[in-house]
């Protein structure tokens, strides 16, 4: 299910990648879904203070449509996430692959629902065996850009 304002088309690069111009084969919400969902690991892509990139795999669960990455608060990229929060989160696969750019919003006690951190640590648990606790980062999607067959069915979401 995506989301309201939701746009599905094509990415936008060089004629010469062969991404097909019309939208046949475009892959349906449901793949990005089922993908991010089996996932164990993901990789986090943030900024260092003094501008350079920081990636790193972390664990996280795919929840109501939404990635959410448990960090302590005093990992580096946790950190990074406190004075810049814009991310992109991925798959480890480099074929069936999902691609999220957006904001990290934090999810602690103090600003979240306890049902929701209620809901969030017992989908932690049941995927890692461990209850994470808090903060977690929902990462709020501006693009997701997916595919599993590139070029035919290259898809780009775009949030707004």
């Amino acid at each position: 299910m995506t989301r309201e304002g939701t746009r599905r088309t094509r990415p936008e690069t060089e004629a010469s990648y062969g991404i097909p111009s019309d939208g046949e084969g475009l892959l349906p919400w449901q793949f990005v879904a089922e993908a991010m969902e089996g996932d164990r690991n993901y990789w986090v892509s943030t900024t260092l203070p003094d501008g350079r990139p920081h990636a790193r795999p972390v664990w996280g669960i795919w929840l109501d449509g939404t990635v959410h990455c448990g960090g302590g608060e005093r990992t580096r990229w946790a950190r990074n996430l406190a004075s810049s929060p814009e991310l992109a989160v991925h798959r480890e696969s480099g074929e069936a692959v999902v691609i999220i750019e957006g904001t990290a919003e934090r999810i602690d006690e103090k600003s979240a629902d306890p049902e929701l951190i209620e809901r969030l640590d017992a989908a932690y648990e049941a995927k890692y065996g461990i209850r994470h606790g808090t903060p977690f980062w929902a990462v709020r999607p501006r693009k997701i850009l997916a595919w599993n067959d590139y070029p035919t069915d290259a898809t780009r979401w775009t949030f707004g």
